[in-house]
């Protein structure tokens, strides 16, 4: 390996790491307290806990910090070579510029590697667990899951809120029962039930929590469209499970590629736009991994056209191409076909690699 190639590998290395701590460190901060923020701190959930949460949440953030970090560093390192005419040096030197951009490639794989052990298999492992985190809270705090104060939305086709809270009760418990249309959004409220008193119980091998209603008032909705009312000075247990599969929603994100493909065999009746959901979530990760490498081919010409005297044009860049990258996954989920889905997937890849080789020309003859 060549000198000037270890010290190309040695600042984008360099520069790439301290771009994932500081990029990894603010996306995770941020899902802490915008997602966790009711359970984790103001519930004053164990450090043990907060701890799980943030391990589980990072291998999600640097599907989106390593790319953007790489991105980050062969734009500035490139372009403060270019500026102290380091890049002109080497090539009178005798290297082209294609080999100068040999160490950038190979840290690309090498990255994209890494991205792709990631997407595939610590992503959805990952997932997975922060929804088993929220049933461990309520074994620690049933009431943790119940904000007074606040609408509920965390059960399926539930809401629920409660006015307040009385020692190891809750006072003044709502509960709708919702009906969601096509698009999930509730369209119609097919039960109520209201208790002027709740006391919680923790069912930890059913996985349950049992709510005991005492003045308890339940309105039903019948299928003729009359309501049905019942009072009680006890009502029996409602029920929230946790531990059953018809209540738990099938999450692509939080599955193994291998879970996807055995989850779509095993629901023929699965709408068709939903297995168009699940088998682009497939595609995504595959298509995400080679982020690295399809920003290595721009992010060397458009680096060498940097100015020593504005390297945050750099930075300004890097938040340009890689905001346009991924959110080539919001116009995933538009599509209702494999074929569609799967060319906006991969269409970011191609797009950086074409434009990647069309400056690469331009640059090479200045």
């Amino acid at each position: 390996m060549l000198l000037a190639d270890r010290y190309i590998a040695r600042q984008i290395l360099l520069g790439t790491l301290y771009a994932i701590v500081v990029l990894s460190l603010v996306l995770v901060m941020g899902n802490l307290f915008k997602q966790a923020r009711p359970l984790l701190v103001e519930q004053h959930a164990p450090l043990g806990l907060v701890l799980r949460f943030v391990i589980n949440v990072l291998p999600f953030s640097l599907m989106f910090t390593i790319p953007w970090g790489f991105l980050s560093a062969v734009l500035l390192v490139f372009g403060r070579m270019s500026s102290d005419n380091e890049i002109t040096s080497l090539r009178v030197a005798g290297l082209s510029l294609w080999r100068l951009s040999l160490p950038v490639f190979v840290i690309g794989a090498v990255f994209s590697g890494i991205c792709l052990w990631i997407n595939v298999n610590v992503v959805p492992h990952a997932k997975a667990s922060l929804t088993e985190m929220i049933y461990e809270q309520v074994k620690r705090d049933p009431r943790s899951l119940l904000d007074p104060g606040i609408v509920q939305s965390k059960f399926k086709n539930q809401k629920v809120f409660v006015e307040a809270r009385e020692g190891d009760s809750l006072v003044g418990f709502h509960l709708y029962q919702v009906s969601n249309g096509e698009n999930g959004t509730p369209v119609r409220a097919d039960a109520y039930v209201h208790a002027g008193k709740v006391s919680l119980v923790v069912d930890e091998e059913k996985k349950q929590l049992r709510l005991k209603l005492i003045d308890a008032f339940i309105e039903t909705k019948q299928e003729n469209g009359l309501s049905e009312l019942a009072f009680a000075g006890e009502a029996e247990p409602w029920l929230f499970d946790f531990g059953s599969d018809q209540n738990k929603k099938a999450r692509s994100s939080a599955m193994t590629n291998g879970a996807i493909l055995r989850y779509i065999d095993a629901n023929p009746d699965l709408p068709q736009v939903k297995k168009v959901e699940f088998r682009a979530e497939i595609t995504k990760r595959y298509s995400f991994s080679l982020a690295c490498l399809s920003f290595a081919c721009v992010a060397v010409p458009l680096g060498l056209k940097s100015r020593r005297k504005d390297t945050s044009s750099g930075l300004i860049v890097s938040l340009i191409i890689g905001t346009a990258y991924f959110l080539f996954t919001v116009l995933a989920d538009e599509f209702e076909t494999d074929l569609g889905a799967t060319l906006v997937l991969w269409a970011p890849n191609v797009f950086c690699v074409l434009l990647g080789l069309f400056l690469f020309r331009r640059v090479r003859f200045r």
